[in-house]
């Protein structure tokens, strides 16, 4: 298995930079599924100004910038130390924010502040064992703290843990993470099992266009 942090620095290589502005105009602002301008927003975290929120996995840190920017504690973790340079690059000087060059279940198990929510977009809980990370952000959330990811649904017949291909060079082979991908029903009932509350997964659409592909939302309380 390909070293995690090679493999998200590698792709972090093939991505865009986030736009300087949106659609509305801002500078900062939350996006929850692949498609720029598309799906709700930090309201699904159900927090309010000065509450502490860890983003798994936070990329180039434009999420967790937003919520900094808007009065909350944001702190993001991960394990490419490429995509932490872009995201202090760009984001470094927003008051409120914190980045950690981290592991997501280590990071978790060595908090010891507790968060009023945690989210992942694309990030570390779908590329994290469930079994291991669910409990261990359970165990961080403080009471009634709300956990929401988003990440592709699943192909048909295609559920546990799969194979995620980082292409490279023509003249290399790719690079190889593990994701896991469930159906909406499963991911409530392993939530469940984990103790969560108020569990719902649901796939998104698209937004109107050529594209079809929807986007799993999972929202759940502590």
């Amino acid at each position: 298995m390909t070293d995690t942090a090679i493999a998200w620095d590698t792709y972090s290589q093939q991505r865009p930079e986030r736009r300087l502005v949106n659609a509305r105009g801002e500078t900062t602002w939350f996006n929850l599924t692949q498609y720029e301008d598309h799906g709700p927003g930090p309201e699904l975290l159900d927090i309010a100004a000065g509450a502490r929120v860890l983003d798994l996995g936070c990329g180039k840190g434009g999420n967790a910038a937003h919520l900094a920017a808007i009065g909350m504690r944001a702190v993001g973790v991960d394990i490419s130390p490429r995509q932490l340079a872009a995201a202090r690059e760009r984001w470094g000087q927003v008051p409120g924010l914190e980045l950690h060059h981290a592991e997501a279940v280590r990071f978790l198990l060595e908090d010891r502040d507790g968060f009023d929510a945690v989210y992942s977009v694309y990030g570390a809980v779908w590329f994290t064992d469930p079994a291991v990370l669910l409990p261990a952000v359970r165990e961080r959330l403080r009471p009634g703290g709300r956990l929401v990811f988003s990440q592709r649904p699943p192909v048909e017949g295609c559920y546990g843990c799969q194979a995620s291909y980082i292409p490279r060079d023509p003249d290399e082979d790719p690079l190889v993470v593990k994701r896991w991908d469930y159906e909406p029903g499963v991911w409530e009932q392993l939530l469940a099992e984990c103790g969560y509350m108020d569990v719902r997964a649901s796939v998104l659409a698209a937004p109107v266009g050529t594209r079809r592909v929807g986007t799993l939302v999972v929202t759940a309380r502590a």
